[in-house]
C-alpha cells in the first residue's frame, strides 16, 4: 500500500506535486497505473506528477497513426517510439523543453464530470499563460487544448477509470517544434504549434515556471499543494515488470 501521509483522510483536500525531471515514457505511463490504482482504493491523496519525457509519440485509444506524416522507417532511424495510449485525442509528440502534467485526480471527490475536469486544465494553463502577459484561449473546433491567437501552445487529453483520471497535459515551453513536422498533432498542420518561449520571444526553462504551474491548478482546482518527497519512481511495480 503506497501512504504519503499517514493520517490521509479522503475528505483532505490535498495535492500531492513532485517535479520528476525527464522520464521515459513507458515509465511515467506504469508508475500512472500505479498511482490510479492506488487513488482509486483511498490509498493516496490527488497527484499531479510534472515531468519532461525524451524525444516520443503517442496516440490516442481511438485514432493518431493515420497522423503520421513520415514512414515509419523515418521514425525507426531517428529512434523515435510510438506509443498507443488510451487517452483521448488523437498523435502529439513529447520531448524536453515540454512540461507534461499527469494528475491523478478523484473526479468524483472532488464533484467534477469529465467536461468539467478538462475545462479546469485548460483554465489552468489559461491562467498560467496570463501570468506572462499571453491571451490564452479555448477553441471549440479543436476541443482540449489551449491556444494563442492562431496556435495551439498546450494539449490535452485524458482517461478516467473508476474516477480516476490519468494522462493530462502537455504545455510546449521550450520545444523543438521540428518534431511537429513529422505528424500532423491533433490532426493539425504542424505550423499551427507553438511554444511559450515563441511566443514571448527568448527562451523559457521548464523547471522556471513549475512553482507559477502549481498556484494555478491549486487555484483552479481548490486544492492545498504539498510538494512531494521524489520517491515515486520507487513504487513497487514501477521499475519492474
Amino acid at each position: 500500500m503506497l501512504a504519503v501521509k499517514e493520517t490521509y483522510l479522503p475528505s483532505e483536500k490535498v495535492l500531492v506535486a513532485d517535479y520528476l525531471g525527464l522520464i521515459p515514457y513507458d515509465l511515467a505511463l506504469k508508475l500512472q497505473k500505479v498511482l490510479v490504482q492506488a487513488r482509486a482504493k483511498g490509498d493516496i491523496p490527488d497527484v499531479l506528477l510534472l515531468l519532461q519525457h525524451p524525444p516520443v509519440f503517442t496516440t490516442g485509444r481511438f485514432r493518431g497513426e493515420e497522423d503520421i506524416a513520415v514512414p515509419q522507417e523515418f521514425l525507426s532511424q531517428q529512434g523515435l517510439a510510438v506509443f498507443h495510449t488510451e487517452r483521448g485525442g488523437s498523435i502529439t509528440y513529447h520531448g524536453p523543453g515540454q512540461l507534461v502534467g499527469y494528475p491523478i485526480l478523484n473526479l468524483k471527490e472532488n464533484g467534477l464530470g469529465v467536461r468539467q475536469y478538462i475545462w479546469r486544465l485548460e483554465e489552468v494553463i489559461i491562467d498560467l499563460l496570463l501570468a506572462f502577459g499571453i491571451q490564452g484561449r479555448r477553441v471549440a473546433k479543436y476541443p482540449g487544448g489551449v491556444w494563442a491567437g492562431d496556435k495551439k501552445v498546450c494539449s490535452i487529453g485524458i482517461n478516467v477509470s473508476h474516477y480516476v483520471t490519468m494522462h493530462g497535459f502537455a504545455l510546449n515551453v521550450s520545444s523543438d517544434l521540428r518534431y511537429f513536422e513529422y505528424i500532423r498533432p491533433c490532426g493539425l498542420e504542424s505550423k499551427a504549434m507553438t511554444s511559450l518561449s515563441e511566443l514571448l520571444g527568448h527562451p523559457v526553462e521548464v523547471k522556471s515556471i513549475i512553482r507559477s504551474l502549481l498556484h494555478s491548478f491549486s487555484d483552479t482546482f481548490g486544492l492545498e499543494y504539498e510538494r512531494g518527497d521524489s520517491k515515486w519512481l520507487a513504487t513497487p511495480g514501477v521499475l519492474s515488470g
